[in-house]
């Protein structure tokens, strides 16, 4: 451990510093935030913004229909993306480590954290998508593929919503206008697939737990994120306010992870599922 990493563990946890750290957080946001919130105004108010326009083909194309939204927990099994080759499928990550065991491949591919994206830049690639959704702020710093569809992404908003400290979240029907963060990949393809027109989106591989010592993903992206032990508790704030939404405008989300730790949507079993 650096001299810099001594530093903030011993500042880390303490109040003053932490409030400290979050005015300084904020006013080195604050101008980005207003910029992303008036951009997505402007979409919602019909100024048309080609780096996003390719979003609109997808609104409601979907309507009415189910679809699975597969994490990369590790109770995620090769056979249980075997079974969904003939779903409507979101997968994400570092999923596309799996490919070269099975014939599965996702409808949709999505990525949004750019350390995931520059550790697994090589794979990604090389790999060959049918539809693959990425943040904006990716192609910011990285060379995407230009099939890759931008979507306009707002991670900086939780510092300005709610109070200090507390983790919280907003949902987003409208991707074109903007995609919320709500602290996972897999909440913004919830509000994708919103946005497509599903009314059943089920959860897969979606364990909601990252144990010491144990392992966090199917398979590794090669990021390694210092702060994946308080993850579980971030996603379930936002995974709330999925829920919220969907109740209130009968959209219906499941959870079929086998396992895991999400207690927030209705568990399914994903064999009952597809038998139906």
């Amino acid at each position: 451990m650096n001299t810099k990493d001594k530093i903030l563990k011993i500042f880390e946890g303490n109040p003053l510093y932490e409030n400290f750290r979050l005015g300084y957080w904020r006013m080195r946001t604050r101008k980005s935030q207003k910029e992303l919130e008036e951009n997505a105004k402007k979409r919602a108010n019909g100024f048309d913004d080609r780096q996003f326009s390719r979003l609109k083909e997808f609104e409601n194309k979907y309507n009415g229909e189910r679809c699975f939204i597969i994490a990369t927990g590790p109770s995620l099994t090769i056979d249980d993306l075997e079974k969904l080759k003939d779903e409507y499928t979101f997968g994400v990550n570092s999923i596309i480590k799996l490919f070269d065991e099975t014939d599965f491949r996702p409808d949709f591919y999505g990525i949004q954290d750019k350390f995931v994206y520059g550790a697994m830049q090589d794979v990604i690639k090389s790999t060959k998508f049918k539809t693959a959704f990425c943040a904006d702020i990716i192609a910011k710093e990285y060379e995407v593929p230009s099939d890759f569809i931008p979507f306009p992404y707002n991670g900086e908003y939780h510092l300005y919503n709610g109070k200090p400290g507390e983790y919280n979240a907003k949902f987003s029907d409208n991707a074109y206008n903007i995609v919320y963060d709500g602290y996972s990949i897999t909440y913004s393809l919830i509000e994708i697939a919103v946005y497509m027109g599903f009314k059943e989106i089920y959860l897969l591989g979606c364990d909601c737990s990252y144990p010491k010592g144990s392992k966090s993903h199917v398979v590794e992206s090669g990021f390694v994120d210092k702060n994946a032990m308080s993850n579980p508790i971030r996603m379930r704030v936002g995974y709330q306010c999925a829920k919220e939404y969907a109740d209130s405008h009968g959209i219906k989300i499941y959870n079929a992870t086998r396992g895991g730790e999400l207690e927030t949507f209705e568990r399914v079993d994903l064999d009952e599922v597809l038998a139906k």
